[in-house]
């Protein structure tokens, strides 16, 4: 049995991680953001002094889609970079054994070739939409390495591709594409309208796939390199919506505005790393993730009517 601190174990990701962890007998602390406020040293300080982990699991951050991102730039560098960096500073002073740390597929460079090599990370500048986030993100791969390289301590850092599954954030004007897309044609009897073309490419990996990923790198890898947790498999946004609409019964129609903005052209992971790593394939499905993402929302949606 360890002692683990998962931070964002209330958020989507860390929820099921969390439940993961709980089943396996391990005794986990998780901060919450009402009395835990990780972007001051102060607070994470406490944090690390009451819980003394033993690993520790940092997954929370300030994040949304390409709107969200539009409107909080500042933010969300200053939120994600601060928190990343009081966690592993706090991880060296109390010797924390393992640290897991995540990142984005928004750190890479607007046009990665395809799929993302780990190796291609720092080979060119983030999509501008959500750069600040993402090279925010990327500066905590350098503080891990470069407390490795002074200090010893074991920080692994791991690049997820786009998540989804139940109990995801489905709020109308900060949700992912996946929850924002199921939630409007749920709701919505007449059009919908979607921004951009439908043309870009998004990796989806389920949330369950996730988790375990985590936890096998956690067991298993103790690296420098950073390492791309995902499916290999890469889906236009037209594909989806359509996919989505299919799934929950819409009969409108889609109508893409494209005044907006698209984001990233095409993402995609290589998946080589993790696989010979750690051990880690993604298991569900775009299609099966998507119907149980979907029944969890209904249902969800029911309970809260």
């Amino acid at each position: 049995m360890s002692r683990v601190l998962v931070t964002g174990g209330g958020g989507f990701l860390g929820s099921h991680l969390v439940e993961r962890l709980e089943r396996e007998g391990h005794d986990v602390v998780v901060p919450r953001s009402r009395d835990v406020d990780l972007t001051r040293y102060e607070d994470t300080a406490r944090l690390f002094e009451e819980s003394s982990p033993e690993v520790v699991f940092h997954l929370a951050a300030e994040v949304g889609g390409i709107g969200a991102n539009r409107a909080n730039p500042g933010r969300y560098w200053y939120a994600n970079l601060m928190m990343g960096a009081h966690v592993l500073e706090l991880s060296r002073v109390h010797d924390v054994r393992k640290v897991v740390l995540t990142g984005t597929v928004c750190a890479y460079p607007k046009f990665t070739p395809v799929p993302f090599n780990e190796d291609d990370l720092w080979n060119g500048y983030p999509e501008e939409t959500n750069a600040p986030y993402g090279v925010a993100k990327k500066a905590i791969l350098v503080g891990a390495q470069a407390y490795r390289d002074q200090y010893g301590t074991d920080a692994i850092y791991l690049l997820p591709a786009n998540l989804y599954g139940p109990r995801d954030n489905f709020h109308p004007t900060n949700a992912h594409v996946i929850p924002d897309l199921i939630r409007k044609m749920s709701d919505a009897s007449g059009e919908v309208v979607l921004w951009g073309d439908g043309s870009p490419t998004r990796e989806f990996l389920y949330v369950d796939d996730c988790a375990e990923g985590l936890l096998l790198a956690a067991e298993r890898y103790d690296g420098a390199e950073p390492v791309n947790l995902g499916t290999g498999v890469e889906t236009s946004i037209r594909e989806l919506a359509e996919t989505i609409a299919e799934l929950t019964g819409f009969e409108g129609e889609l109508v893409w505005d494209t005044t907006m903005p698209n984001g990233q052209p095409r993402r995609q992971l290589d998946a080589t790393r993790a696989r010979e790593l750690f051990g880690f394939t993604a298991k569900t499905a775009l299609r099966d993730g998507l119907e149980r993402t979907i029944a969890w929302y209904r249902e969800s949606s029911r309970v809260h009517v």
